[in-house]
């Protein structure tokens, strides 16, 4: 008889209270075994998210019971299978995978993830880019699918100097869309031309507004998609022409985004959001499997990811910090393989 391919228990990162990076702690819990239409896949690498620091702080589109292991990303390789024909065709595969809205993430040595929530890696693909293949690669994909099926020629993005907002960059320069990125810091306008793009604005400029109105009139821009919210998206809406909508889909800022009336009454313009797993949900599995093989071909090119670091899971909290003091400077990896990084 076979070895059993994986241990009876294994470590995982558990967020006691919806609190931030101070509720997590490091546990010794069984490994859990798959059921119905389920995999059990071993975990080769996460990346932190700005979605995993809202739903940390209980600010994400779902909250689960407490005790969780949070992680809503990774990859790894299926170990076993419960019933079911899709779960029993992954088994032994390298896959990406995604957290779903009950049950743990995939902060841990295993995770135990809905067959329907994990997608085969192309070959090609190594299992840290797979890792970080799911929601930057795609949401970058669904909004340029979005400008482009609403033939828009331009656009705007915040956040633009972040892992995504490159990514929305480097897309839609391949596509022929011209995107108007805006940043906070002159380092990252430098950064984005330096990848070829020809429009950056630093919104912590003096004339930034007066910009942002002069570029969005100049190319007739009626799309903004927005990863900020609060004044950002104000900000977005009084720089584009009538007949214009910002679709939110982040909130760095932590706060409302407040629409003048006569905005939406006498301009036509709107304000709207996006979240990928309803984007994804309003197509087949047909449609969602060829954006999925689009995506993939693209990652060594336009999606790819940078890594800046990689910690065990015993660093979580460490990595976290790390994380949000330069979100711009490439991903960081949970890596339960990996050692901790020597303080600098």
């Amino acid at each position: 008889m076979s070895a059993k391919p994986f241990p009876d228990r294994m470590k995982a990162v558990v967020l006691d209270s919806y609190t931030g990076a101070q509720a997590l702690r490091l546990e010794e819990r069984p490994v859990p075994k798959p059921g119905q239409d389920q995999v059990l896949v071993k975990v080769a690498a996460s990346p932190i998210n700005p979605s995993d620091l809202s739903f940390i702080h209980g600010l994400y589109g779902f909250q689960k019971p407490l005790p969780v292991v949070p992680g809503m990303e990774g990859s790894g390789t299926v170990v076993a299978a419960g019933s079911g024909l899709m779960a029993r065709y992954l088994q032994g595969k390298r896959v990406a995978c995604v957290s779903q809205s009950r049950g743990d993430g995939v902060w841990a040595e295993y995770a135990l993830i809905a067959s329907n929530s994990v997608l085969p890696l192309d070959s090609s693909v190594s299992l840290e880019q797979g890792a970080m293949s799911v929601v930057n690669p795609l949401t970058a994909v669904a909004l340029l699918t979005i400008a482009e099926q609403g033939g828009h020629k331009a656009i705007v993005n915040t956040a633009a100097a972040g892992a995504l907002g490159q990514m929305i960059n480097r897309l839609g320069l391949s596509q022929g869309i011209r995107v108007i990125n805006i940043v906070r810091r002159e380092a990252q306008v430098d950064l984005l031309k330096q990848q070829g793009a020809t429009d950056v604005l630093n919104s912590s400029s003096s004339d930034f507004a007066q910009q942002l109105r002069d570029l969005c009139h100049q190319y007739r821009v009626r799309l903004a998609f927005d990863a900020i919210s609060g004044p950002m998206t104000v900000q977005l809406l009084d720089a584009m022409p009538p007949h214009s909508r910002v679709t939110i889909y982040g909130g760095f800022s932590l706060e409302a985004a407040p629409v003048w009336p006569g905005q939406v009454i006498f301009e036509d313009k709107a304000v709207d959001g996006f979240w990928l797993s309803a984007w994804m949900g309003e197509h087949n599995l047909l449609q969602n499997l060829l954006i999925w093989r689009r995506a993939q071909k693209l990652l060594p090119t336009v999606l790819r990811s940078e890594i800046r670091a990689r910690y065990p899971l015993e660093a979580a909290a460490k990595a976290l910090a790390d994380y949000q003091d330069t979100m711009t400077g490439g991903k960081v990896l949970l890596v339960p393989a990996a050692e901790d990084p020597p303080l600098e």
